[in-house]
């Protein structure tokens, strides 16, 4: 808990959506941020008599809720935004590998930069990253990545990815963007021994992630699981996305991927999947019975024509599951609050129709499913006393949402809705839409301009 002389914020007056176990909600309600942790969340006003209270915030007319945890991202592709629109899934990465393959360290953080500037706005306080893409003497991109986001204020996961299968060996990446597989395991140790913050308030944490199964060789699969169990931290890869993806497995392996996961050491409540839309029961049921998480892409699903994901099935069996943004080229508005609402209807075009998700499902999916699945449970997903502070205040009395009676409802069903407040352990990083710790017109400018030395280089062959 905070020391008693940590200094508090306090916020009162607003409708509170706690996303607890019990689904707690208050019509009128206050929360109290003592330094980096939440001291108390309740109905009506404050405690009097606080000490150290260096700001009172009149919330009237906004709902307060966990900061969005998105699962599973792809910075760097917020510079190729508007390609290959009509592809499917692997069609597009052979249309889009020879650009990405020529990505460098400067690219890659102005590319973060974008992808983080407008996920903070829309009220995501922990972001993720899997970077996989490596090109020969591109410079530190790990690095650049983890800089952007401590610059942005948000938490943050580096998934680092890696690729040892390229085209000479049956794989898509060209040759000169993959990695040898032991230079990927040494990289990828070295990322987590020098970034990974194991503390219950990090602001940084590195997990294990090849790929996906056809541009990995099983070795670097293995082995990177291993890896990750050695020292301590999580693993993530790209699982069941496509029927393409399917085929491959069978053709390759003699399996499919959730057999070949497990196979490889790759289920377990330590491992979280992007993606997972074709899932059968059997699939389903070792996903549950290992707490494997899986992060849920709907727009990115969408845009590549890869099919609905089966989440209601994965929620009733207990398969942790939160929401993606996915990578840019395949979800351009690069937004996670959009997706509550996209998770919500594109779930009920599936088998179960209006029964699929409702309102406070696709809230706790962006909330406390994301924390589950980036194993955070305990500190961040639900407004509850000792949590850390990452709580966003969405504004829901203007045009577009104030004659929706429900709040939540308002805030899923409804147009993305304003945030006049983020706050990311105990520090405002948004207030009234904008950025407080970036110039986010200097991230436009620098994200035109590397986007078109890009297409500059990649054109020169």
């Amino acid at each position: 808990m905070a020391p008693s002389a940590a200094q508090r914020i306090v916020i009162e007056n607003c409708a509170i959506a706690t996303v607890d176990a019990g689904d707690t909600e208050y019509a009128s309600g206050h929360l109290v941020l003592a330094g980096n942790r939440i001291e108390s969340v309740g109905a009506g006003k404050a405690p009097e008599g606080l000490e150290n209270v260096v700001r009172r915030i009149d919330a009237s007319g906004h709902l307060a809720t966990p900061g969005l945890v998105n699962t599973h991202h792809h910075f760097y592709q917020w510079i190729t935004r508007g390609l290959a629109t009509d592809h499917n899934l692997f069609n597009w990465l052979v249309a889009l590998y020879p650009t990405w393959a020529r990505i460098d360290e400067q690219m890659t953080y102005a590319a973060a930069q974008g992808s983080l500037a407008v996920m903070a706005r829309g009220g995501v306080t922990t972001a993720m990253d899997h970077h996989y893409v490596y090109p020969h003497g591109s410079g530190d991109l790990s690095g650049s990545i983890i800089r952007a986001a401590a610059e942005m204020g948000v938490r943050f996961t580096l998934a680092r990815g890696s690729m040892d299968r390229s085209k000479k060996d049956g794989g898509l990446p060209p040759d000169f963007a993959v990695e040898t597989l032991e230079g990927a395991l040494s990289a990828t140790e070295e990322t987590v021994r020098k970034h990974h913050d194991a503390s219950f308030d990090a602001m940084t944490q590195v997990a294990v992630a090849p790929c996906s199964p056809f541009s990995v060789s099983t070795e670097l699969m293995r082995d990177g699981a291993q890896l990750a169990r050695r020292l301590g931290v999580r693993l993530h890869t790209h699982g069941s996305e496509t029927v393409e993806e399917e085929k491959f497995c069978h053709e390759l392996f003699g399996m499919g991927p959730t057999d070949y996961f497990e196979s490889t050491g790759w289920l377990g409540e330590d491992v979280w999947m992007a993606h997972c839309v074709h899932m059968n029961d059997s699939d389903i049921a070792a996903f549950a019975r290992t707490k494997t998480g899986v992060a849920h892409c709907p727009s990115s699903n969408a845009r590549l024509a890869a099919g609905i994901a089966r989440v209601p099935d994965m929620l009733k069996s207990g398969v942790p599951v939160g929401l993606g943004v996915d990578g840019t080229a395949s979800n351009e508005s690069g937004e996670l609050h959009t997706e509550l609402r996209n998770a919500l209807l594109i779930n009920r075009l599936g088998a179960h129709r209006e029964a699929a998700l409702n309102a406070r499902q696709a809230l706790r999916l962006g909330t406390y499913g994301g924390a589950q699945v980036l194993g955070r449970a305990e500190q961040i997903g639900s407004l509850e006393p000792g949590k850390l502070a990452d709580v966003v205040l969405w504004k829901m009395d203007t045009l577009a949402h104030a004659s929706i009676a429900d709040p939540v409802t308002a805030l899923v069903f409804g147009a993305a809705a304003p945030v006049t407040a983020s706050f990311v352990n105990g520090e405002q990083v948004v207030e009234n839409g904008r950025l407080l710790t970036v110039d986010e017109d200097a991230i436009a400018r620098s994200t035109r301009e590397e986007a078109q030395r890009l297409a500059r280089i990649t054109a020169q062959g």
